[in-house]
C-alpha cells in the first residue's frame, strides 16, 4: 500500500509540472479559459500529491523503527548492568598489568635509545680522536722532516747527556755548544733544549746523591755545586728539590 501511495505521489508531482507548463503556455497564447483549466488541474495534482505523501508517511512500515528502538533499549540495558566485585577486581587488575607492561616497554625503549646514543657518541669520539691523532702524527712527521739533520743530532746528544750523566738543561746546552764539547751551532743546541722532555728535578737529585756518596759533601755544599755556574747549573728550585729528597 505504501509503495502504491509513493507511486501516486510521484505521478502527481509530474502532473503538477506538466499542467503548470501548459498553463504558462496558454497564458502566452492569451487563451485565458484554457489557462484557467490547466491551473485547476495543477491544483488538483498538487492536492493529490500532498495527500499521497501524507498517506505514505502514515502507512510506512514501523518494523525498522521498532528494531532501532529495541537495539537502543538493549544497549541501555547492558550499560545499566553493574559489574560484580569479582569482575571489577579482574578488570582493575588487568588495567594495572597493562599499564605496568606499557611502562616497562617505554623504559626499555628509553634505555635502548640511551645506549644507542651513548654508543654513537663513543664511536664519534673515537673517530674524532683517531683523526686528531692521525693529523698530529702527520704534522709531527712533516715537522720532523723539515728539521735539519744537525738539529736532530743535537737533540739525540742532549738526551744521552740527560739520561747517562744526569746533567741540567743549562749544562747540556753548554756542552753542546762548547768547542771542547760537541761544538754544535747555537741554533741546533737551542732546538735540542727546546724539544727535550726530561725530569730535571730527578736529574738534580741523582747528581746530589753522587756528590753525597762519592765525595761525602754537606747538603749546603751540594746545593751550591748544583746551582753554580761553574758547576751543574741546575735551577734553584731543582736544587732545593734534590736537597729536600736527599737521603
Amino acid at each position: 500500500m505504501d509503495n502504491l501511495l509513493l507511486i501516486v505521489a510521484m505521478l502527481s508531482f509530474l502532473a503538477v509540472i506538466v499542467f503548470a507548463i501548459m498553463a504558462i503556455v496558454q497564458f502566452i497564447k492569451k487563451d485565458v479559459s484554457k489557462a484557467k483549466k490547466q491551473i485547476k488541474f495543477t491544483g488538483i495534482s498538487v492536492a493529490v500529491m500532498i495527500v499521497s505523501f501524507i498517506g505514505f508517511g502514515m502507512t510506512a512500515d514501523p518494523v525498522e523503527i521498532t528494531e532501532k528502538e529495541d537495539t537502543q533499549k538493549q544497549v541501555e540495558t547492558v550499560a545499566k548492568v553493574e559489574e560484580t566485585p569479582e569482575e571489577k577486581a579482574a578488570r582493575e587488575a588487568k588495567e594495572v598489568e597493562e599499564k605496568a607492561l606499557a611502562e616497562q616497554k617505554a623504559k626499555e625503549k628509553a634505555e635502548a635509545q640511551a645506549k644507542a646514543d651513548a654508543e654513537a657518541k663513543a664511536k664519534a669520539d673515537a673517530e674524532a680522536k683517531a683523526k686528531a691523532e692521525a693529523k698530529a702524527k702527520a704534522e709531527a712527521k712533516a715537522k720532523e722532516a723539515s728539521v735539519p739533520r744537525e738539529h736532530k743530532s743535537a737533540l739525540k746528544k742532549a738526551e744521552q747527556y740527560a739520561k747517562t750523566m744526569h746533567m741540567s738543561k743549562a749544562g747540556i746546552y753548554d756542552q753542546l755548544t762548547s768547542e771542547y764539547g760537541e761544538n754544535f751551532p747555537a741554533d741546533a743546541a737551542q732546538y735540542a733544549i727546546n724539544n727535550i722532555v726530561f725530569d730535571w728535578k730527578e736529574n738534580a737529585l741523582k747528581k746530589a746523591k753522587s756528590y753525597a756518596d762519592m765525595m761525602n759533601m754537606s747538603n749546603s755544599a751540594i746545593y751550591d755545586q748544583l746551582i753554580s755556574e761553574y758547576g751543574e747549573k741546575f735551577t734553584k728550585e731543582e736544587a732545593q728539590y734534590a736537597i729536600d729528597n736527599l737521603e
